[in-house]
């Protein structure tokens, strides 16, 4: 009995050190951790969508709470006003989830334009998603008061040939990105005058 309990204290003071190096690692490397997924997996797509921009939209962005997360919203500056706003969601794809930046103009109430960050598509089919710009460039200019569907759901964005799935999930993404938009907007534009 006692080798038990000898056994158990061991165990449970080994946990709590583990634990304490877990968690101050990550306070640690978290803010480093976060400036790489900006500049290496985030960057990309926010450069492409957002090309033209007078200011750094990685530098200029802000936090929006929505529900229970906050969300990273980046600013870009056009003809000397932040008109533009851009932020991550995610789309249900055929290989999982699709990570989508979408970006808005707030004077407009239309897509700036979308990019993908993540994505665990077939390569030379969903994967397209990602590396075709004519794919990506059909979202510039949709008004946000309509749904954004693939053609063969009654919608105007050609899908892309092979990857349905995939382009369902892009449309999804931005659809449920433009939800987001309206429900923060208020917010978002408090931020941006402020």
């Amino acid at each position: 009995m006692r080798d038990v309990i000898k056994l158990f204290l061991i165990v449970t003071i080994f946990s709590a050190v583990s634990g304490w190096a877990l968690a101050t690692v990550r306070n640690l490397t978290g803010e480093r951790i976060e400036i790489q997924q900006l500049t290496y997996v985030k960057g990309p797509a926010l450069k492409e969508i957002l090309a033209g921009s007078s200011n750094d939209p990685i530098t200029d962005r802000f936090k929006v709470p929505d529900g229970k997360k906050q969300i990273d919203v980046f600013t870009g500056v056009f003809e000397g006003k932040k008109n533009t706003v851009a932020f991550e969601v995610s789309g249900k794809g055929y290989g999982g989830n699709i990570g989508i930046m979408v970006a808005f103009n707030i004077e407009k109430d239309e897509l700036a334009g979308i990019g993908v960050t993540t994505h665990s598509e077939t390569p030379g089919l969903g994967a397209r998603a990602k590396t075709e710009p004519s794919f990506r460039a059909q979202f510039k200019g949709v008004s946000i008061n309509k749904p954004v569907k693939v053609r063969p759901e009654g919608g105007d964005i050609d899908a892309l040939s092979g990857a349905t799935v995939t382009s369902k999930g892009v449309c999804a993404g931005v659809n449920d990105s433009i939800e987001i938009y309206k429900r923060l907007k208020i917010e978002i534009l408090k931020n941006i005058k402020g």
